[in-house]
This record gives C-alpha cells, sequence and structure tokens, in this order.
C-alpha cells in the first residue's frame, strides 16, 4: 500500500511538469529598436519631470531659502540642474553648449522655472537624436572617456541627486514633494 501512495504521488507530481512541456512557447515581443536609449530617456522623463514639478512647487519667496548658510539656495539648485542639463547634453550631442550660467544669472522664479523647461527640452531633442549605436560612441568628460549614454545617464543621476536636495528644502517648508503626492483614488503616504 505505501509504495502504491508514493507511486501515486510521485505521478501527480511529474503530472504539472509533463503538461508544462507540452504548451508551446509564447512569441517573445520585439524589443523597441534602441532599447538601452528608450530606457534611459524613460527614466530621464521620470526625473526631469520631477525636478520640473518641485521647481514649480516652491513658492516664490522661498527662491532664496538656504537651509544652512553653506549650500546653495532653493533658486541657485534649479539653475544648477539648468546648467548641467545643458552641459551633459550638449557633450553628449556633439554641439556646443548653448546656455552657461544660468545659476549665477537667474534669480526669479519664473525666470528659473524656464530655464529648468528649456534644459530639459533640450535634453529631451538630444534623446530624440541618439540611438544605441551613437551611444556607445565614446567623448571626453573630466578626463575619462565615456560613452554617450553614460554621459546621459550622469546627467539623469545629477538631476535626481538634486531633486532629493530640492525635497529636502520643499520639507523644511512643509510642502509635499510632487513625487509624494498621492495619485487620485490612492490612499495618503
Amino acid at each position: 500500500m505505501n509504495k502504491r501512495v508514493c507511486f501515486a504521488l510521485a505521478g501527480l507530481m511529474a503530472l504539472p511538469g509533463a503538461v508544462l512541456a507540452q504548451q508551446t512557447p509564447q512569441a517573445q515581443s520585439a524589443p523597441p529598436p534602441n532599447p538601452i536609449t528608450t530606457s534611459d530617456k524613460g527614466l530621464y522623463s521620470f526625473v526631469s519631470g520631477a525636478v520640473i514639478a518641485a521647481a514649480q512647487k516652491m513658492p516664490e519667496e522661498n527662491y532664496s531659502f538656504k537651509p544652512t548658510p553653506e549650500v546653495r539656495s532653493f533658486g541657485q539648485l534649479v539653475g544648477h540642474v539648468a546648467d548641467a542639463q545643458y552641459m551633459f547634453c550638449s557633450l553628449a550631442s556633439g554641439e556646443p553648449n548653448p546656455a552657461k550660467g544660468i545659476e549665477k544669472t537667474k534669480t526669479s522664479k519664473a525666470d528659473l522655472v524656464a530655464a529648468v523647461k528649456d534644459a530639459v527640452a533640450y535634453c529631451n531633442k538630444t534623446f530624440d537624436g541618439m540611438t544605441d549605436a551613437k551611444g556607445s560612441e565614446m567623448v571626453k568628460f573630466m578626463n575619462y572617456n565615456l560613452a554617450k549614454l553614460t554621459v546621459l545617464s550622469l546627467n539623469t543621476a545629477h538631476a535626481d541627486e538634486h531633486y532629493g536636495n530640492m525635497v529636502t528644502y520643499l520639507r523644511i517648508k512643509g510642502i509635499v514633494p510632487p513625487t509624494s503626492e498621492n495619485p487620485p483614488g490612492q490612499a495618503p503616504k
């Protein structure tokens, strides 16, 4: 009796494997033409959108706010991110940097929000002209030879780093950061 039960259990355990083996494999969906560039642009779009939303959310009177005297003001952070966007994306595109000195020359919320939006639009144009093959071309950045897509990834990382600073400034002022807001129908965080 014991042997029959063991044999039956072994047969039942083998049955799912036999059934799965008979199924025809489903066709895999084809990757996009430039999967690395597409993935990088998707992440960049999320991060740059958060930076713009934070810049828009902070009231004008808090653009000069510094948590401590040694750090940038909120407005200087926005200008710094805009400057960096142009620097990284012009390097990746092979074009001369079209805008410099935003952090040092712009102080109003309207000017800084416009500058960061323009910088993001410039980077989106760079992404639109990029392919995985072009992105593998090497450029010189700070004495390093880097692939153009790596330069664009550094840009995303840099923007995300400073978005984290912006979040802190917003929280100190009692403002919920854009990425912490609740989409409609979702419970508060």
